[in-house]
């Protein structure tokens, strides 16, 4: 019999059946920090003619008032939300005054922890809530690390693509009979999940660009980079120091191991993470003369403070948390989390890397995805940790399966398991975009100094040996780019009417927000709030 695979893809060999695969859906966020022309940390506020970070759902911040993030519709073709993604560019780059977005995912030469200002987001009580949360994160893990910059990718797959699935598999009798088609979908991409924390060591060799840091990032902290220049340090071999343990590290946060072998573990795991109290935050306490400093005292504040370079997601109804929504209504899409900014390019993320982002993605989903064990785990973030740190050392071993295998070896293979899948995805789109963007990381496989973070490397050499100043000389080219192509009246109106909304609406919570914020914590803390997206 064919494999699990060949036997799925044969499902769409309908026309009918192969519509489904554009059906699915694509969302991309992207976070910036906002510098001055010099490239230092901007620590004006969020511009206003930007609208409410609160209330605008196109254009926002993350961790600091410094960091704008992006987010673009969900869209049927990814090219459809990357045009999206430019236009916020363009509009944004028009009214930063002066200001840049700093195109690299390690931060720019930070000032002193306590002039990097926390997010802003206003009076209400959801607004005041978002803003202590970031507090606590300050205090958890520092302001410096809160200023690391990522892409997040989101996908889906149509529903009706899961009930193909699923009829294949109850054909061979290997599904659980008391599924529901809930269940099943969330199970699914649970098993997406475990075999994304199994190859996702190949995204970081292909797509890594972050293998050198300003010296200020690391505040003293020991390490063990080596030093290109007085304010430059680096690893040769390096493709993703954001992703290793000099990026997001926490010691609460180690004893945090969700299996992923079914949502009902992930689930339960975050419950106890978001309950359980930590007494190094304890000794912290919540508030600090008579000011809110975090929401709780628990390995986490909430759900979304768990770092994973992967997440299962859902929409999250009014009285939710996201634990609950996923509870109730199983998983909905996948948030993929570890993709750098790409220095080269003005999005911060390709179409190309987008197209072969699908073929990954749809691979793993379709792909055979057996159970985690406690040593398959150790190996999955053996590898990850590896290629992050030396992905390109010549003859690099990895571990599959307890045995040693050769990244390139192992990578090769994996793209020739995709082929097929990559050639599906054409033949349903029209053209070859997805075949050529599979043939591109082949040569990435073949020639480790196409990758970009070998390119970024010996831009950072040319630009005397400073990655300050390579990222600074990016950021700069690429805002003159998108100066020279302004949008129109009609696109510049809309944004702008977007913006005074989101301002009006943000007002009116202010307004018209009853009871003390004490109370509104508690009813938080006991889940009894509507949505809030902090």
């Amino acid at each position: 019999m064919t494999d699990l695979l060949t036997r799925r893809l044969a499902l769409f060999a309908s026309p009918e059946n192969r519509a489904l695969l554009g059906q699915g859906l694509r969302g991309v966020e992207r976070e910036t920090l906002r510098v001055t022309s010099e490239g230092r940390l901007a620590t004006t506020p969020h511009p206003a003619v930007l609208g409410s970070a609160l209330t605008n759902e196109q254009i926002t911040t993350d961790y600091s008032e410094s960091l704008l993030e992006f987010i673009t519709p969900a869209e049927h073709d990814i090219a459809d939300a990357l045009t999206r993604l430019d236009e916020i560019h363009r509009f944004v780059h028009a009214n930063l005054g002066g200001e840049l977005l700093w195109n690299e995912s390690m931060p720019c030469v930070l000032p002193p922890e306590e002039e990097i200002p926390i997010a802003w987001y206003g009076t209400s009580h959801i607004g005041t809530l978002k803003h202590v949360y970031r507090r606590g994160l300050a205090l958890r893990y520092g302001k410096t690390m809160q200023c690391i910059a990522g892409i997040h990718y989101n996908f889906s797959l149509n529903e009706n693509v899961w009930a193909l699935l699923r009829g294949l598999d109850d054909s061979e009798q290997s599904v659980e009979p008391s599924f529901s088609a809930r269940d099943y979908q969330s199970e699914s991409y649970i098993a997406l999940i475990r075999n994304f924390r199994r190859y996702s060591w190949l995204l970081m060799y292909l797509f890594g660009a972050s293998p050198a840091l300003a010296s200020n990032f690391l505040r003293g902290r020991a390490h063990q980079l080596d030093t290109l220049s007085g304010d430059t340090l680096y690893l040769p071999y390096a493709t993703s120091l954001r992703m290793s343990d000099l990026g997001y590290q926490s010691n609460a946060q180690a004893n945090i191991t969700p299996d992923y072998n079914n949502l009902h573990s992930y689930i339960r795991s975050l419950s106890q993470a978001v309950s359980q109290p930590y007494p190094a935050y304890e000794e912290i306490g919540t508030k600090r003369d008579g000011e809110w400093i975090q929401i709780n005292t628990n390995i986490l504040q909430i759900e979304n403070e768990y770092y994973s370079s992967i997440r299962p997601k859902r929409v999250i109804y009014s009285g939710e948390r996201p634990v609950q929504a996923l509870a109730a209504r199983g998983v909905q899409y996948v948030e993929v989390r570890c993709m750098d900014i790409d220095p080269f390019e003005p999005l911060g993320i390709s179409l190309q890397a987008s197209r072969f982002l699908d073929v990954f993605l749809h691979f793993i989903a379709f792909e055979e995805s057996s159970l985690t064990s406690d040593a398959g785990g150790t190996e999955n973030r053996s590898n990850f940790a590896s290629v992050v740190k030396q992905g390109r050392r010549p003859g690099l071993q990895l571990q599959h399966e307890g045995k040693a295998v050769a990244l390139q070896d192992w990578g090769l293979a994996l793209l020739e398991r995709m082929q097929p899948v990559a050639a599906l995805l054409d033949e349903q789109a029209g053209g070859e975009q997805h075949m050529q963007a599979l043939q591109a990381q082949r040569e990435k496989l073949r020639d480790a100094e196409l990758t970009p973070s070998a390119r970024v490397l010996r831009e950072v050499r040319t630009a005397g040996n400073s990655f300050a100043a390579f990222a600074l000389n990016q950021s700069r080219a690429q805002a003159a780019q998108f100066l020279a192509r302004p949008l129109n009246v009609e696109q510049t109106a809309e944004f702008a009417a977007t913006a005074k909304t989101s301002i009006e609406q943000q007002q009116s919570m202010e307004r018209t927000q009853t009871g003390d914020f004490d109370t509104f914590v508690a009813a938080y803390r006991a889940s009894t709030l509507g949505n809030i997206s902090i």
